[in-house]
């Protein structure tokens, strides 16, 4: 793989920049993204290709009169930037004036941000990568014949992301990524098991493809004869697969600064009451070591931080880029992002970045041992329609499992969890110790009791 080069990325963006301001403009930013992605695709239990990609390019805001234009590129030369150039200026004198722009930041303060890039990542070859995903793929094969992997994949990516501004800002960040993931079902006479899944991923590489593909069959198997149960009231664990699908539509969106400006969030107004229980403890942490969104700067060129959101389960602060920041007369929190290879062609939009529920003192064994009656769930489906205006979801528990007198006892099919969102966090009675990330959480097992469980 050729060598990015972030020197380069720097000269082209400052030159960008300079140009806009040549041109008439108050404030210029760019954003450049230089990245690799290799990829390994498994397809019905079979090794279905493999997949490499560059992507680069240019993302240009400019200001004028403080309305705001946007433009990009993937070509990286001279002419086709100073066309893009024009083409961020024109929209920029065609759109309305803003009177709530903040401005572009200027501090240069970065932070540290530990375990965020790994050589061994940049220098891995497409051999090393068919070899994992055959291995996750032969653990799920021969942990049981009835078990059928029918999507997933292994891949790693190498990211650059550079920064410059009008007002002084000239940023570099680099970052890979290595992920694996698994989706399987089981099938015995006439029977087929929801859709079970299990990944890995992280920012170095010590990924565990074969134990990904041995969790992913062991957990279609134990979801054969499942059976309908009752409506009650019960205790739900949720491992962090369900709660990242579930807190992601409801608390996450209503902590943003934007829902809770639009009043589209049940927590306006709330700051310094208890919205959940005095056991949790939830800080968004964008210089987290190792954090899947972990970086030096956000999407504006804020420097990242840790943000403490809920404090022994009362309210302690929104989450904000620098729009909404002035709006409400703070500080940003560094939550502005842009994702991906391809971020050049987005603009920034506010975000979590390492959403960590602060772990408890008990095993997974613990937490189910202490349940009579109640569910185990490692999934959700339908999040995406609960309202974070007021808190409400109803979502189907895939794959799940019923708890009996601290045990175990059978998969369950046919169920859905309801309620109130803060009811379920206020009445959260255990916490895991042992956290795992995934998307925008980092997060344990927890365990609420008195949910609504609908057959």
């Amino acid at each position: 793989m050729e060598e990015l080069n972030s020197e380069k990325l720097l000269e082209i963006g400052k030159r960008a920049v300079e140009k806009a301001l040549r041109l008439g403009a108050s404030e210029a930013e760019a954003f450049l993204c230089m990245g690799y992605t290799n990829s390994v695709g498994i397809e019905l239990a079979q090794i279905s290709g493999c997949m490499s990609r560059w992507e680069q390019g240019i993302g240009l805001r400019v200001v004028c009169n403080k309305a705001v234009g946007f433009a990009y590129t993937t070509l990286l030369e001279e002419k086709a930037i100073d066309e893009t150039v024009e083409r961020a200026l024109k929209f920029a004198r065609a759109n309305k004036p803003d009177q709530n722009w903040p401005g572009f930041p200027s501090s240069t303060n970065f932070p540290e941000v530990k375990d965020v890039y790994d050589r061994k990542i940049v220098e891995l070859s497409s051999e090393e990568l068919i070899s994992s995903a055959s291995e996750m793929l032969e653990n799920a094969l021969s942990y049981d014949k009835r078990v059928l992997p029918i999507d997933g994949r292994v891949q790693v990516s190498t990211l650059y992301n550079v920064l410059v501004n009008s007002n002084g800002v000239e940023a570099v960040d680099e970052g890979t990524a290595a992920g694996c993931y698994l989706v399987t079902i089981a099938r015995e006479a006439g029977e087929v098991t929801p859709i079970c899944f299990e990944y890995d991923i992280e920012r170095v590489w010590n990924i565990r493809p074969g134990q990904v593909g041995k969790e992913a069959a062991k957990m279609a198997v134990s979801s054969l004869k499942a059976k309908k149960i009752g409506n009650a009231k019960m205790a739900v664990i949720l491992n962090e697969v369900a709660l990242e699908s579930l807190l992601y539509y409801t608390l996450i969106s209503a902590v943003k600064a934007d829902a809770v400006q639009r009043e589209q969030s049940a927590l306006k107004g709330k700051i310094g009451q208890k919205v959940a229980s005095e056991i949790l403890t939830i800080y968004d942490d964008g210089t987290l070591s190792g954090g899947l969104n972990s970086a030096k700067f956000d999407g504006e060129g804020t420097p990242m931080q840790k943000t403490l959101i809920i404090e022994k389960g009362v309210l302690r602060n929104f989450l904000y880029d620098r729009y909404t920041a002035k709006k409400d007369g703070v500080e940003s929190t560094g939550n502005s992002v842009r994702e991906g290879t391809d971020a050049y062609m987005k603009t920034p939009t506010l975000e979590a970045t390492n959403f960590m529920i602060y772990p408890g003192d008990a095993s997974k064994d613990e937490l189910i041992e202490e349940i009579k009656d109640g569910l185990l769930v490692y999934g959700v489906q339908g999040a995406h329609s609960s309202n974070p205006a007021t808190g409400e979801f109803s979502v189907v528990a895939t794959p799940a499992w019923k708890i009996e007198d601290g045990q175990i006892a059978y998969p369950v099919k046919g169920v859905m969890i309801t309620g109130d969102i803060y009811e379920l966090l206020g009445n959260i009675s255990a916490i895991g110790k042992e956290t795992r990330k995934i998307e925008r959480i980092v997060a344990p097992w927890i365990r609420a009791d008195n949910v609504n469980v609908v057959s």
